[in-house]
């Protein structure tokens, strides 16, 4: 496991790598690409990834993976280090920070450890890797910051490319000798589990002129992340007009609430107006594969972004209070990244706005649906 090892050198016979993976979805589908180069780097290494058990249905049938480990929130330190114990594992790579991911590592004494150097948990890595120069901190601005800002203070530049932390995952990956050069994530969904799903989930059958487009309103981090329901409203009536679209609304179960006052502005404005809502309805798995059958995801910046993305449905994502140059599907050819104009406070970082939520109010209903029509003629 050194960094200095060529991309290209062979495994060793009998080598097996273990992965400790992120806990949400978003951040998993930004290690995908580490993965992919990490297979690249060692095909004949048996690759496992230790994944919390809600994120196993992203994982299912990735050929870059020969085995999942799942854990699960009641899960102790000793029990999940004793697991691993078990399976003697010949070198691992930690992606989260945490002190725990490393201490799992060393209690289950695998020999080779690798993880990002941090105070209080290098000790128990035996490859500790250093931060990436490009690296910038998601440092979450105080309302005296922002107001300052607001009030004509300046504004410090975006982030470069380099920040987006698909990088932080790959050097992880680079000392294993796996290349860091990113490419996009892509999460493997095969037709046939496409239309086993929507037949499953009673989803009608595609018909020509009438594409299903996804709507998903929701975003678990909180409030600063949420375009405004009123504004997925008016977007939504605007494309079905110009589509003829079917709309399918996605989310959690949290988002079943919102879910509900979208379907129901959509119908109300436009009375016979094709809506399924599919919001806390699905596993994981099953989203991946609907959002297959989709031509366009209007969302937010949450997990289900990522996750179309990955699958290869075009997004459009209105960006206010976090940085599409660090977290953003800027992988996705055909990603549309909407944000409102001259609003210096933005990113935040933060779950709530503490003056007049300016980044996600200026975004305008008009400016999405143009959005919109781009991705769906790239897509066409």
């Amino acid at each position: 496991m050194n960094p200095a090892v060529p991309n290209n050198a062979p495994a060793p016979a009998g080598e097996t790598i273990l992965v400790r993976g992120v806990n949400w979805l978003g951040d998993a589908v930004m290690s995908v690409p580490a993965l992919q180069r990490l297979r690249q780097a060692r095909p004949r290494a048996r690759i496992t990834l230790l994944t919390p058990e809600k994120l196993a249905g992203l994982w299912e049938g990735q050929s870059f993976l020969d085995d999942l480990m799942l854990f699960s929130p009641r899960d102790s330190l000793w029990k999940t280090a004793r697991r691993l114990r078990a399976r003697q594992f010949s070198a691992a790579v930690a992606f989260p920070n945490s002190l725990r991911a490393a201490v799992e590592l060393w209690l289950a004494r695998i020999p080779q450890r690798a993880g990002y150097a941090r105070p209080g948990r290098t000790l128990f890595l035996t490859h500790p890797v250093p931060p990436r120069d490009g690296a910038r901190p998601m440092r979450r601005r105080s309302a005296g910051e922002i107001r300052r800002l607001l009030a004509g203070a300046p504004c410090p530049p975006p982030p470069p490319p380099s920040a987006h932390h698909i990088h932080d995952y790959l050097r992880l990956a680079a000392a294993l000798g796996a290349s860091a050069m990113p490419l996009p994530p892509s999460i493997a969904i095969s037709q046939q589990e496409s239309e086993e799903t929507a037949a499953r989930l009673g989803l009608p059958a595609a018909r020509a002129g009438r594409p299903f487009l996804g709507l998903n309103p929701g975003a678990e981090y909180g409030p600063a992340k949420r375009w405004p329901v009123q504004s997925f409203i008016a977007a939504g009536i605007a494309i079905h007009r110009a589509t003829g679209c079917r709309w399918i609304v996605f989310g959690g179960p949290s988002d079943r609430e919102i879910a509900h006052f979208l379907c129901t502005g959509l119908g109300q404005e436009l009375p016979g107006l094709p809506v399924i809502n599919l919001a806390g309805q699905t596993t994981l798995r099953e989203l991946a594969a609907v959002l297959t059958s989709c031509r366009l995801l209007l969302t937010n910046d949450t997990g289900p972004m990522h996750l179309a993305a990955a699958v290869g449905t075009p997004v459009v994502v209105p960006f206010g209070s976090t940085s599409p140059e660090m977290t953003g599907p800027v992988w996705s050819a055909a990603a549309q990244i909407v944000r409102a104009p001259g609003v210096p406070c933005s990113p935040c970082f933060r779950r709530e706005c503490p003056v007049d939520f300016r980044c996600m109010n200026g975004i305008r209903p008009e400016a999405v649906v143009a959005a919109a029509l781009r991705a769906l003629n790239l897509n066409s």
